[in-house]
């Protein structure tokens, strides 16, 4: 399985690394012993509102060789979802069999037109901006929809995480990450 985890400036890094950890534990732990990512930037820098700033390992690629997508949210979404550009960049993943977001990455989603007649969540805050991208907004953690999974506010990308461990892996895995995590949610 190859994942592409999808970077912009104005992300929210806990969004990233909430469902990073759990997600790598698959390989680290040798459940998932083939599984590969990316970072896949829409810039060379990639910096949150606070300043920390990353490279990504890949910069405007294709996206259409993945398997999953997954896009985290933050302020930058904002600005995101009218960037025509950007917007391009994030449908080469059209034919990508999972979509997952979390937080405000759902809206990242929706304006690529990955959600329509969907269900989804997004942060608390922002459930009317999601409204018109999607079929329903919900208030759970986490939504699943078919292949299109989203998360809510920043900590449900730990529970986010561990549901990709169950249902790429297996219970088993989900469990054992969870204990190696400290993660008592």
């Amino acid at each position: 399985m190859n994942l592409a985890f999808i970077l912009f400036n104005g992300i929210t890094w806990m969004d990233l690394i909430g469902i990073y950890e759990p997600v790598q534990k698959l390989k680290s732990l040798n459940y998932l012993p083939d599984l590969k990512w990316d970072f896949c930037g829409f810039t060379s820098e990639i910096s949150d509102y606070g300043g920390f700033t990353v490279k990504p390992t890949q910069i405007k690629n294709d996206l259409s060789s993945y398997d999953a997508i997954i896009v985290p949210g933050g302020k930058g979404t904002r600005d995101m979802i009218s960037n025509t550009e950007f917007l391009q960049w994030l449908q080469t993943a059209a034919n990508v069999q999972y979509k997952i977001s979390v937080c405000t990455g759902s809206l990242l989603l929706g304006a690529a037109g990955f959600l329509k007649d969907r269900k989804a969540t997004t942060h608390f805050d922002e459930h009317e901006t999601l409204r018109p991208y999607c079929g329903e907004v919900r208030t759970d953690r986490v939504v699943v929809d078919g292949t299109v999974i989203t998360a809510g506010a920043v900590t449900a990308a730990i529970d986010l995480g561990l549901h990709l461990c169950r249902e790429w892996a297996n219970d088993e895995a989900a469990v054992v990450i969870r204990y190696k995590m400290d993660y008592r949610n």
